[in-house]
């Protein structure tokens, strides 16, 4: 399996794992993978309480910390993507926008990472 395909395949199973934590915490997921035209992709988009949580994965099985890969750049394309998924979908309600990160199948979940 070349490499870019094999990143391809973690990214899916971390984006599972970061799906089924959010389902163990009460929320309900609406969306993997929303593709927002040119604007960019929101991995997971998903409902609790009110809330439209718009959150984006990462990991990595390397030794640095994937954190550091949720760049200014990619928070900017997530949050163009979100109000986009907004407009599409005629909403008007409280959202977030979120980050999970994956480390080793480990997950750690922060909300609101724009504020």
């Amino acid at each position: 399996m070349n490499h870019k395909l094999n990143n391809i395949s973690i990214g899916n199973q971390n984006e599972t794992v970061a799906s089924d934590f959010l389902e163990t915490e009460g929320f309900t997921v609406v969306a993997r993978n929303y593709y927002a035209r040119k604007l960019g992709e929101i991995d997971i988009i998903a409902m609790q309480d009110g809330v439209l949580h718009f959150i984006e994965v990462k990991s990595a099985q390397a030794d640095f910390d994937p954190i550091y890969n949720f760049t200014p750049a990619k928070q900017r394309k997530v949050i163009n993507s979100a109000y986009y998924y907004m407009k599409a979908h005629n909403l008007d309600m409280v959202f977030s926008i979120d980050l999970i990160v994956v480390r080793w199948s480990e997950v750690e979940f922060l909300e609101n990472v724009t504020m």
